[in-house]
C-alpha cells in the first residue's frame, strides 16, 4: 500500500492511474477507522480498479473545538485496517496543505441552502459548509473518479449528492448500507466515547428506527413513536423526523410512500445519529 501526503503526489497518482485505463475509487474519512469504513474500502475495490482512502480531520466541519479536540485519532491501527480492506494508496494530507489559512478562516466556502441548513446542519451551524468545501476539495485534487460514503451520514450524502450535480464533478457518488454492531447500533468512530452503560442507551436510536420500520403508518404517527422510543431509551432527542431521501423536506400528513426516518440526539453529551427507511400512508 503506498501512502502519501504531498498534494501534488496524491493528484499525480490518481492522474497516472487514469492514464492507464484504470477506475479510481475514492474513499474520504477523518479516521478512527471501524468496520463500516472497511465496508466501503470493500465496496471501492470491488467495482473500481485503484482505490484510493484520505484521513484528514477536517477543523472546518466542528463548531465546538473539545467535540474537534475529542475526536479519536488512531493512525496505526488505521493503516491495519485499509491495507487489509484492499487499499491502494492511502492519503493523510497536512493541516497546512488542506487549509493554508488555518486557523483563519478560508476564504472560498462551499454552501448549499436548504440541505446544508436543516438537522445536522441546524445543530451545528456551518458543519456541512465545511463538509463540502474539504470533500470538493478532494474531489478537485483526485480528479474524476467513483467516491464512496456511508448511508449512515445520510444528510451528508445527500449534500454531496447535491453539490455533485450543482458543480458538474467529474464524480459518480456511491453510496452503502449502514453497518451496524451485533446488537444493532450503527457503527461510529463517537462510539468510542460512550461508556457501557451510554452505549446502551445508544441503542434507543436503532431500536426507534425498528419500532417505524414494521409498519405502514401515517407521518406523524412515525415521527411520534421515534421520540416516544428516543426519550423511555433516556436519549436527549435532537430531532426525530420522516422526509424525502432526495430533498430531506419532512412528510405531510397526506403523502404516501417511501421515506427515510431521521433520528439524532445526545447520550452522555456526545451527539449520535442514525436513519433508516420507513414508508408512510397519508390519513
Amino acid at each position: 500500500m503506498l501512502e502519501l501526503s504531498d498534494v501534488e503526489d496524491w493528484r499525480s497518482f490518481a492522474s497516472d492511474q487514469r492514464a492507464k485505463g484504470l477506475r479510481v475509487g475514492l474513499v474520504p474519512t477523518m479516521g478512527a477507522l471501524h468496520e463500516g469504513h472497511e465496508s466501503l474500502f470493500r465496496a471501492a475495490k470491488a467495482t473500481s480498479d485503484v482505490v484510493l482512502a484520505t484521513i484528514f480531520v477536517n477543523p472546518r466541519q466542528f463548531d465546538d473545538a473539545s467535540d474537534l479536540e475529542q475526536y479519536p485519532r488512531t493512525p496505526e491501527s488505521d493503516r491495519d485496517l485499509a491495507l487489509g480492506s484492499g487499499v491502494d494508496c492511502l492519503i493523510s494530507p497536512t493541516l497546512e496543505a488542506m487549509w493554508p489559512d488555518y486557523p483563519r478562516a478560508t476564504p472560498t466556502t462551499v454552501t448549499l441552502g436548504h440541505l446544508a441548513e436543516v438537522f445536522e446542519g441546524e445543530g451545528r451551524p456551518g458543519h456541512f459548509d465545511g463538509v463540502a468545501s474539504v470533500v470538493a476539495k478532494l474531489f478537485v485534487i483526485t480528479g474524476p473518479c467513483r467516491a464512496y460514503f456511508g448511508e449512515k451520514d445520510f444528510q451528508q450524502l445527500a449534500v454531496i449528492r447535491q453539490m455533485v450535480r450543482d458543480l458538474a464533478f467529474d464524480v459518480e457518488v456511491v453510496g452503502q448500507p449502514i453497518i451496524r454492531a451485533d446488537d444493532g447500533l450503527a457503527l461510529s468512530s463517537r462510539n468510542a466515547l460512550l461508556t457501557p452503560e451510554g452505549r446502551r442507551q445508544a441503542l434507543g436510536l436503532s431500536r426507534a428506527l425498528r419500532a417505524v420500520a414494521d409498519e405502514v403508518r401515517s407521518a406523524d404517527e412515525q415521527r411520534a413513536t421515534l421520540r416516544e422510543v428516543l426519550e423511555v431509551s433516556g436519549v436527549e432527542v435532537a430531532y426525530a423526523e420522516v422526509v424525502d431521501p432526495s430533498t430531506l423536506v419532512p412528510s405531510r400528513e397526506n403523502e404516501t410512500g417511501e421515506r427515510r426516518a431521521l433520528v439524532a440526539g445526545f447520550v452522555e453529551g456526545i451527539r449520535l445519529i442514525d436513519n433508516g427507511p420507513v414508508e408512510v400512508v397519508g390519513r
